[in-house]
């Protein structure tokens, strides 16, 4: 089991930092935990042999754990993230964990960055009245992530100009779709 409890509310803060060594993830992690009292999100090898590291908890500490991860990462850093107040779907979009409801439209952001995409599934969350349906970070992407989340049409086109513009922010934004009214085959693509 991961850190997740149904006992335990979610974190308010998150921070993530992408590095381009494996062996450097490893020690950022280390690093990470060591420095602050954060809890491990992620920790994991991605494509095309970066790493990723993401933690959670109060806000002094995740800033405490970046600072700490990111001066250990030196040169190998290729991009983080710190998103103080994380709207409680963040998580379960991560872990792609919930359950689809509304299926009036699918939107999709897709990032060069997987950074830039925990931060505009924040934004997303924070826009509009939508459902995480699906987050994929870096696994057989190319180092791409990328979001699909669902809602009413009107929600979903103002949700993914939220999360495409902080993608776009950082000249990462690969591309952003809206699909009104989607097939029902469409969401078992998802699974």
């Amino acid at each position: 089991m991961t850190w997740r409890s149904f006992d335990e509310p979610d974190p308010p803060a998150l921070a993530m930092v992408e590095v381009s060594s494996i062996a450097a993830g490893m020690h950022v992690t280390d690093v990470m935990l060591k420095a602050a009292e954060v809890k491990l999100v992620l920790s994991r090898s991605i494509c095309s042999g970066k790493f990723m590291v993401l933690v959670a908890g109060e806000q002094a500490e995740v800033e405490a754990s970046l600072d700490a991860g990111l001066e250990t990462a030196a040169e190998t850093a290729i991009d983080h993230v710190r998103i103080d107040n994380v709207h409680p779907d963040v998580y379960p979009a991560l872990s792609s964990t919930n359950a689809v409801k509304n299926r009036a439209a699918v939107g999709i952001v897709e990032s060069f960055s997987v950074a830039s995409l925990i931060e505009a599934i924040d934004a997303v969350a924070k826009e509009a009245e939508v459902e995480m349906c699906q987050c994929r970070l870096a696994m057989a992407l190319g180092g791409k992530a990328y979001l699909v989340f669902t809602g009413d049409v009107e929600a979903v086109r103002y949700a993914i100009d939220a999360g495409a513009s902080v993608v776009e922010e950082r000249g990462l934004l690969v591309n952003k779709v809206v699909i009104p009214d989607p097939r029902p085959e469409l969401f078992e693509t998802f699974i």
